[in-house]
């Protein structure tokens, strides 16, 4: 799924969980795909890519069992709960943290091809509907998925648009026809997964600005 839909489900979990602050729950919507991007980037987990990358069917995440694989993603949701909820003593943010990391696999797992694990080196099949084999296919659920996110939230117009122009922005990443950056993964593998930090980065910081900018609008609505 890309960063600003995972970005953009913290708006779904502030709208039932509406006195935890929008920060935790941002960051855990995007907990195991910043692990994933350290353990990339020191080697640990490995990503590889075919002779030409023209869309996201020539990404192969090979090799990534501490960060995406069910059971590791229930240990850290579990973890960040009882961090959050018993030493923190913030039961209410807890239950939004753990939602909000499990929300992540549970979207991979609809778009990513069989590459998530169930129990990391026992063999067993690997999960993922495939839908990334599609690129456009996957493309036109994402944005979807952003008009979704933004409904349940009750956002306005402006932020609509903003989240659907986030995913426009990534389009050459799922139409082949369309010439983008990802051509140069080939020649520079090594920059894929701090690149991809960026874009977590981005997408939560702009998600937090239109959440910002929501409030100020409800606010000036009732003065």
């Amino acid at each position: 799924m890309n960063a600003v839909n995972h970005a953009a489900t913290a708006l779904i979990i502030k709208r039932y969980c509406p006195n935890v602050p929008v920060i935790p729950i941002l960051v855990s919507v995007q907990l195991i795909e910043m692990i994933w991007v350290v353990l990339n980037i020191l080697g640990i987990e490995r990503t590889e890519f075919s002779s030409t990358v023209s869309s996201l069917a020539d990404v192969h995440l090979v090799h990534m069992p501490f960060s995406h694989s069910i059971s590791f993603t229930l240990l850290w949701a579990v973890s960040a709960w009882f961090l959050v909820s018993k030493v923190m003593k913030r039961p209410q943010w807890g239950t939004a943290v753990f939602i909000g990391v499990c929300s992540h696999l549970v979207l991979d797992l609809i778009t990513h091809t069989r590459d998530i694990e169930i129990i990391p080196f026992l063999n067993w099949p690997e999960l993922g509907s495939g839908l990334y084999g599609m690129p456009l296919a996957a493309f036109c659920l994402e944005m979807g998925y952003s008009v979704l996110c933004w409904r349940i939230f009750g956002g306005t117009k402006f932020m609509l648009i903003a989240l659907l122009a986030l995913n426009l922005f990534s389009l050459s990443f799922y139409v082949p026809q369309i010439a983008g950056p990802e051509g140069l993964l080939v020649d520079y593998p090594a920059f894929f997964a701090p690149i991809i930090g960026i874009h977590i980065i981005f997408g939560l910081g702009v998600v937090w600005y239109l959440f910002q900018r929501e409030q100020l609008t409800d606010n000036t609505q009732y003065r």
